[in-house]
């Protein structure tokens, strides 16, 4: 049954009974109508807004007028709805687009923080690993120690007094080059870079070249030993060990580790491309001093027999000398302006220094005279080693020849004066290698 408004006479949206006459109205008329009169429309009694009665009612669904049932209206009705479904639907495919966007987004942000854990663990787990390898056991700290001591008694022992037929410096003075050998390495890349001489033979001479080969030479003999090949690039460095008949090579054609051993076996130094002397500590595996003051990558190193003083050159053409005790330099000998210092080594008694580069230079240790030069190389000096006693001398150029230098007296062949091993053993065993540090 349909309700009608008894003021409209149209069927109410809101329908609402008043008390007073019991008749229907719109809510919205009847509220106007008492605003301005106060009394029911239809029995004129006085009414209030909050006396009207709500009646709950279905919603009622309007007929269309009859205008919206022609065909131009149904097409326009029908437009009017594809148009707002497209624009929907149009809406819904922006929203979608935005979505993969953000959700593309946040699954490149959880792959590249799954990559970042990764890395993250892999370098933890490489850490710990180097930590594990690197920390000192016990048992090698011992052994370390243990070395330690015997070679310090030894070399105690030999610097109490100077060893029994060391050539003086007037005899050092009138050393002259007794042989030269040529033929070490190939002529179609000239050069010898570094040199070596066995601690056990001293006959044995081990060579280092630009042809990628080292050379074990016999000195008595003359001859050629053993050609050693492998390396893909230049030798630059070479050692004898001290012990056993086994040499290491260096060369830039691969990452290697240097090390160049105090007398005691326990500190090692090494020279970086940015000028730095570096002082470790063996057992401790830490850096305990640094020794700054050279201008230039520095080129070699080598500690004195007595394990109190080191020398260290660079590309700035002096020599300095370092007190390992105050962990200071006392002293720098300053070359000529351009002279290339390509190695340095001390004799075992700690009483000369010998310079190669330009030429060969040797200096009396303490007083720091120059007591020698040799121009016999045609091209730049790269090794030098002192025999037993400094009885004799050897270094290598980079004009392919290894020359001997001694004292002529009967023979020409060193064969009464046999070259002895480098200062110290273990000292020196790795003094060659250490200005690979700087150049690679």
């Amino acid at each position: 049954m349909a309700l009608y408004c008894a003021i409209s006479n149209e069927v109410p949206e809101v329908p609402v009974v008043s008390p007073s006459s019991g008749a229907v109205f719109e809510r919205r008329i009847i509220e106007k109508y008492i605003i301005e009169n106060g009394v029911d429309p239809i029995s004129g009694k006085e009414l209030h807004i909050e006396d009207l009665i709500e009646i709950k009612t279905p919603a009622i669904v309007k007929p269309k007028p009859p205008s919206a049932t022609s065909i131009p209206a149904t097409l326009k009705s029908m437009q009017d709805e594809w148009d707002a479904l497209m624009l929907h639907t149009f809406t819904q495919r922006q929203q979608l687009q935005t979505a993969r966007q953000e959700l593309s987004h946040a699954l490149y942000q959880h792959d590249a923080a799954c990559r970042v854990i990764a890395r993250l663990t892999k370098e933890v787990t490489a850490a710990r690993e180097a930590l594990a390898t690197l920390k000192p056991q016990a048992g090698v700290v011992a052994r370390l120690q243990e070395r330690a001591t015997a070679l310090t008694q030894e070399r105690k022992r030999r610097g109490r007094t100077v060893p029994e037929g060391l050539v003086g410096p007037d005899q050092i003075r009138a050393f002259l080059t007794l042989a030269s050998h040529p033929g070490l390495h190939s002529a179609s890349v000239p050069g010898i870079l570094a040199l070596d001489i066995n601690p056990s033979d001293h006959s044995r001479i081990l060579t280092g070249g630009n042809d990628r080969n080292a050379t074990v030479f016999n000195k008595d003999t003359e001859q050629v030993v053993a050609i050693l090949k492998g390396h893909t690039k230049k030798v630059t460095r070479v050692i004898y060990h001290p012990d056993e008949d086994t040499v290491i090579t260096a060369s830039p054609d691969h990452t290697i580790r240097v090390w160049n051993f105090h007398p005691d076996g326990l500190i090692f130094g090494t020279g970086t491309e940015n000028s730095q002397v570096k002082i470790w500590d063996l057992k401790e595996q830490s850096n305990v001093a640094n020794f700054p003051g050279h201008v230039g990558p520095v080129t070699s190193i080598s500690f004195s027999e007595n394990g109190y003083y080191l020398a260290t050159a660079a590309e700035d053409a002096c020599v300095k000398l370092w007190d390992l005790r105050k962990l200071k330099n006392f002293k720098t000998i300053q070359l000529d302006e351009g002279y290339a210092i390509k190695e340095l080594c001390f004799d075992q008694s700690g009483t000369y220094l010998a310079v190669a580069g330009t030429d060969v230079r040797v200096y009396l240790c303490r007083q720091w005279q120059e007591l020698k030069v040799f121009n016999e190389h045609t091209a730049s000096a790269t090794g030098v080693r002192f025999g037993r006693h400094a009885q004799c001398l050897a270094s290598t150029s980079m004009d392919r020849t290894l020359k001997l230098y001694g004292i002529d007296i009967r023979s020409s062949r060193l064969s009464s004066s046999p070259l002895a091993s480098p200062p110290g053993a273990e000292a020196l065993a790795a003094a060659s290698l250490v200005s690979a540090i700087a150049h690679h």
